[in-house]
């Protein structure tokens, strides 16, 4: 019996680079030595796309379902056998209809424990939308499914980014910024922090929601009525938490090197300096869920469709990341597991002595 990590990847949109990518990463020989990919797709998915693909030289096992899975190849789990319309470089409902069918197979295994943890693709919320798909991304469709809350949590060797609020208009993030609502997703943050990456007592950086962090309340009150008394009950409770910082000048200056993760108030704040430093090398994980899921930190990027031109490098980091994470938390529960106690020697019980 293998014991690598059974990794499930779901091909996201036919249309973009997802499986070009993912052809591109699970052939390779680090990630066979890691894991055993398995695919939640078809086979004429595949073969479509690595026809298009050069240099990809691996064996794959098609399966019915991931109860069994070939430890030294890489599976694809048939989860359609009709032929897929594939119309490289745009969203449609069709491509919508098959991420979506896609995602959830590979979330059911997940979830039955068939999997050990998930990289999604990158999927079109256009095309999702046409296909009926009522989620605003994976980030909020897994937190549903899974009954968790969650934060969306952006990692690269540069930082790790968690924000308070996702996909929503930015005129609303001043509506349901709270202090409980910050608070749930720091200690979401410190919590994966520990457990996920190891770092027992991170230091975080919050960022204020105003220009200039609301100079003191002059340019918005977010900052004096919500964000700063929560820093100052989080230090109480002896958490490392500073800010609130100026978003401007803490990356201009280089202060987000000094911190285990930094929390944004939403998502272009976080997610514009993390692609600005990490972009093509980044990689999504959605943290606060019991179960693993990890994604490239761009889009279907169907401009360059079907040209065999995708960079997998953000791929193969979630990959990595994914088994990496799961091998954290193994230890970790280990690590935490109730102390057994310890049975008494022989010689101990038939004298009476004690050390």
């Amino acid at each position: 019996m293998s014991n690598k990590i059974r990794l499930g990847i779901s091909i996201g949109d036919v249309n973009g680079i997802g499986m070009e990518i993912i052809l591109k990463s699970v052939g390779s020989d680090a990630v066979l030595k890691s894991c055993i990919p398995v695919i939640y797709g078809s086979s004429k998915v595949v073969s479509y796309h690595r026809n298009i693909v050069e240099n990809v030289n691996f064996q794959y096992q098609n399966q019915r379902s991931a109860d069994r899975l070939h430890p030294e190849r890489v599976n694809i789990v048939n989860i359609w056998n009709e032929s897929v319309n594939i119309d490289l470089g745009k969203p449609t409902e069709e491509s919508g209809k098959f991420a979506i069918l896609s995602l959830d197979a590979a979330v059911n295994d997940l979830m039955d424990g068939k999997i050990d943890a998930l990289v999604t693709a990158p999927v079109s919320k256009t095309a999702l939308k046409m296909a009926g798909f009522r989620y605003p991304g994976h980030t909020e469709y897994l937190s549903e499914r899974m009954g968790s809350r969650s934060l969306m949590l952006m990692l690269s060797e540069e930082m790790k980014m968690g924000v308070v609020t996702g996909h929503m208009p930015l005129k609303e993030v001043p509506e349901v910024l709270t202090k409980e609502l910050i608070k749930d997703k720091l200690d979401i943050m410190i919590n994966t922090l520990k457990v996920d990456f190891g770092i027992q007592k991170p230091l975080i950086g919050i960022l204020g929601l105003n220009p200039h962090a609301g100079e003191e309340g002059n340019i918005g009150k977010e900052e004096e009525n919500i964000i700063r008394p929560l820093i100052i009950e989080s230090k109480k409770s002896g958490e490392l938490v500073m800010g609130p910082f100026p978003a401007d000048g803490f990356f201009g200056s280089g202060s987000y090197k000094k911190f285990d993760g930094i929390l944004a108030m939403y998502h272009d704040q976080g997610l514009i300096p993390f692609k600005s430093l990490s972009f093509g090398h980044g990689v999504n994980f959605t943290a606060g869920l019991d179960w693993i899921r990890t994604s490239p930190d761009h889009g279907t990027a169907y401009e360059i469709a079907g040209k065999n031109e995708a960079n997998p490098r953000s791929m193969m980091r979630a990959i990595f990341n994914a088994i990496d994470i799961y091998r954290s938390r193994s230890q970790y529960a280990e690590d935490t597991k109730d102390p057994v106690k310890k049975e008494p020697k022989p010689s101990e019980e038939e004298d009476g002595t004690s050390t």
